[in-house]
């Protein structure tokens, strides 16, 4: 659960939201603010959070929290 609660923490700090609003839907096509500053933001807090460096076409393919979670699963870190 240690986990989550980081990878949650990096997009309420990102996006300003409240944690209950985290979930499968909150993607770029769903919350008006993800932007690709937003979405760099969040690929450096989870670099930094996780100490892991991610491939470009990862960092292209992080449009939700959902598939972020699967992202970062390929490097080890399971949400």
């Amino acid at each position: 659960m240690i986990m989550e609660q980081k990878y949650n923490k990096v997009f309420t700090e990102v996006f300003g939201v409240a944690e209950n609003v985290l979930n499968d839907d909150f993607s770029k096509d769903s919350v008006k603010e993800w932007d690709s500053v937003h979405q760099l933001n969040v690929i450096a807090l989870l670099e930094e959070t996780f100490d892991i460096m991610f491939e470009p076409e990862d960092i292209m393919g992080f449009t939700s929290y959902k598939t972020g979670k699967e992202i970062l699963r390929v490097y080890g870190v399971e949400i």
